[in-house]
């Protein structure tokens, strides 16, 4: 099956080109069939530039463009638009995720035949880096409060590193987030809609370059806001929107 890796780009130039070159070469490694899609999220720095350079020597990469308002949710979603293949991988432009963990998350949707498969990195056999401390404490305390009210044995639902085979794409759609909270989005659909998914350990790095796009003041009531939208769902839809057997 076909790997669509979904990369949003804004202000990535000091990072995106070697996250690229990793990622480009761990998968043609393994001989996993894949396209590589960067989206430009309304950059102002020498983004383009460097993916348009990089794409005289990864045959892979395609860039398209966010051409509404700047934001992680609205490029994400230009990409599953976009994508190609029938596997849809969300991966970090500043190399925080792991090639190798690409990898190991691909082999383990084919070899479970599960529908989804969720990176963690706070089990056993994963391994984080120079996690700001203050977010630390915000992140474990809200996937806390998601694992409460879900009942869910995945601890790290608002981790962006994650798997979804296409048809899960469509059938969480409509999507509503236009930011970060995407990344809570499209998880939390897929386990109340009824797909099927594994967690696997992962490790994460803190960005060496550039600049953290998410920003925490800006993004608590949108998170909160898309949480209860699924909840209510869960609760209160009546299996309407579950995924057919």
């Amino acid at each position: 099956m076909k790997l669509s890796v979904i990369i949003p780009c804004h202000n990535e130039a000091g990072c995106v080109e070697e996250t690229i070159r990793c990622l480009y070469s761990a998968l043609k490694d393994v001989q996993i069939s894949h396209e590589i899609v960067a989206i430009n999220d309304n950059s102002t720095d020498d983004t383009v530039k460097n993916l348009l350079a990089l794409k005289e020597f990864i045959p892979t990469l395609k860039l398209f463009h966010n051409l509404g308002p700047a934001g992680f949710g609205l490029a994400v979603r230009t990409g599953l638009d976009a994508h190609q293949g029938q596997v849809i991988a969300i991966y970090m432009a500043d190399a925080s995720d792991s090639p190798k963990d690409l990898v190991h998350c691909y082999q383990t949707l084919m070899d479970r035949n599960v529908d989804c498969v969720f990176g963690s990195r706070f089990i056993r056999g994963s391994h984080v880096s120079n996690y700001p401390w203050h977010k630390l404490i915000l992140n474990r305390l809200a996937n806390l409060f998601i694992r409460f009210l879900f009942g869910l044995h995945s601890n790290d639902i608002t981790n962006a590193f994650k798997l979804y085979r296409s048809h899960v794409i469509e059938g969480v759609r409509p999507f509503l987030s236009h930011h970060f909270n995407l990344t809570v989005e499209l998880p939390l659909k897929a386990i109340v809609r009824g797909y099927t998914y594994a967690v696997i350990p992962i490790s994460w790095s803190n960005r060496k370059t550039g600049v953290s796009k998410l920003r925490i003041k800006e993004m608590g009531s949108r998170y909160l806001f898309i949480v209860l939208y699924c909840l209510l769902e869960k609760w209160l839809s009546r299996g309407d929107y579950r995924k057919k057997d």
